[in-house]
């Protein structure tokens, strides 16, 4: 009896050490517009992503990128708050 119960706990121990925990991430976003003479920073958007820290972090990364639009160059930076 004490084996079974001794196997159940190491079992549950390596159960909850190997499956990561999932909780919800904010990702914040701002906008950066830049031209010769000043810059202008915005919030931009805000995504919650219900995933483990370090894929929260990969995916709120995707969403950084820079480029031109009708107002001029821009950037945008996201990082999990």
């Amino acid at each position: 009896m004490k084996k079974i119960i001794l196997l159940a706990g190491v079992l549950l121990t390596v159960a909850t050490t190997v499956t990561s925990c999932k909780k919800d991430y904010k990702c914040k976003c701002s906008k950066t517009y830049t031209s010769s003479s000043s810059t202008t920073t915005s919030d931009y958007s805000i995504y919650t992503y219900k995933d483990t820290r370090k894929n929260a972090e990969n995916r709120c990364d995707e969403n950084t990128t820079s480029g031109t639009d009708f107002f001029g160059n821009y950037s945008i930076n996201c990082q999990i708050q």
